[in-house]
């Protein structure tokens, strides 16, 4: 399973990357408007810069025509932008045209086996089931990520999912187990997975143990 931050905050992108586990970035204007003073294309083109995979840039509008025109745009600042579009009739739209002129497309707000059937059959290259916010009223998010990727590898869709709304490290294990290729994680799950009591007490007792032992001088 690859792994790509959801944020737009550039010093989490910069610090993540760092590790070497990140393959892409996913944005939307939440995240965006959470970074004061930016420019949004600024901060798109500065991401594509420190990541080397799809950087997924939302549009705002709310009809197909003004999707497809800011769908254009974004692309058009780096080859590495997928345009994230809003899973509707609209946004069923824009995919198809978007498609048809060469341009990836990430379809967002995936509540339902259905809906993501739709997305596929639009053309969506990457489709976003939240698993987070149907936790949050009561359904099992991770299932509709399982069915997903049976249904995909059945019909060997060319497409793949990115298991989005991560809220803790125990999703992106089950989301890895239930098939997603893609979680798109937040930089405070990114922290959280690196840390367990037992390793922080093997580093510890390793330190200690070798306290006093001779080293070559260099």
């Amino acid at each position: 399973m690859k792994f790509f931050i959801d944020t737009a905050n550039i010093a989490e992108i910069k610090e993540i990357e760092a590790w070497g586990v990140l393959n892409g970035v996913t944005t939307n204007p939440s995240l965006i408007a959470k970074e004061k003073d930016v420019v949004f294309e600024d901060v798109i083109e500065e991401i594509a810069s420190i990541v080397d995979g799809p950087i997924s840039a939302e549009v705002t509008a709310m009809d197909a025509e003004g999707m497809i025109a800011e769908g254009k745009k974004l692309a058009a600042i780096h080859k590495n932008i997928v345009i994230k579009v809003p899973m509707n009739e609209e946004g069923l739209k824009a995919i198809r045209t978007l498609k048809k002129e060469g341009i990836r497309t990430n379809c967002t707000l995936i509540f339902s086996v259905n809906q993501g059937l739709l997305a596929m059959a639009a053309g969506a290259s990457f489709i976003s089931p939240f698993i987070g916010r149907l936790d949050d009223i009561g359904h099992d998010g991770m299932e509709l990520v399982h069915d997903l990727s049976e249904i995909m590898e059945y019909y060997g869709y060319d497409c793949e999912m990115i298991a989005a709304s991560i809220r803790h490290p125990m999703h992106v294990k089950e989301a890895a187990e239930a098939g997603a290729h893609i979680a798109t994680v937040p930089y405070k799950v990114f922290k959280q997975m690196l840390k367990h009591p037992l390793t922080d007490k093997g580093i510890d007792q390793f330190n200690k143990d070798f306290e006093g032992t001779k080293r070559a001088n260099g």
